[in-house]
């Protein structure tokens, strides 16, 4: 299946309070253990997700899950107002990956942070994949706070998203457990 047959066969909505079994399903089964799955649990229940969503399939089955939790900027400045949030973690039933569900899930609600008035979206992943969104390693350097390196990638949704860095930031503290 190709990301364009994926976005016409799958639906993208957020997450119903029926769903935490079924996303910590997917969660766990995407990842080698449970430690994503307790961490979008954890940051669920401490009130710091800031969008979390859920492809469906044709047939009702949720088939992938993405969250996004604040980030906190951490110095006086024209940063201080931004509002940033962190992509983590993203996951597809191992059946359904690499079949563009994971992509049109990351467009989906990247567009939705952008109605919600996000400026700033953080993640560490694959510096091959994450780029085809628009996340830039150069961009996140201007960005100060436990991680760096290439994996570290950053997406302006706003002007004010690129131009009130450089920052510093702190991530929702179930991240600690990642550092």
């Amino acid at each position: 299946m190709t990301d364009i047959a994926a976005e016409k066969s799958l639906t993208i909505r957020d997450v119903a309070s029926n769903d935490e079994d079924v996303v910590r399903d997917v969660v766990t089964a995407a990842f080698p253990t449970d430690m994503e799955a307790r961490l979008v649990h954890t940051l669920r229940h401490c009130g710091a997700l800031v969008l979390e969503q859920v492809a469906v399939d044709a047939s009702g089955a949720v088939v992938g899950h993405v969250a996004y939790s604040r980030v906190t900027p951490a110095a006086i400045g024209a940063g201080q107002a931004l509002q940033i949030a962190c992509l983590a973690p993203v996951s597809v039933q191992p059946d359904k990956q690499r079949s563009g569900v994971g992509s049109t899930l990351i467009k989906a609600s990247l567009e939705k942070l952008k109605e919600l008035g996000e400026d700033l979206v953080l993640v560490l992943g694959p510096p091959a994949y994450y780029p085809r969104f628009g996340f830039d390693p150069v961009l996140a350097r201007k960005v100060q706070g436990p991680y760096a390196g290439d994996p570290f990638m950053a997406l302006a949704l706003t002007e004010a998203g690129s131009r009130d860095l450089p920052i510093e930031v702190a991530f929702a503290t179930p991240f600690e457990e990642f550092e």
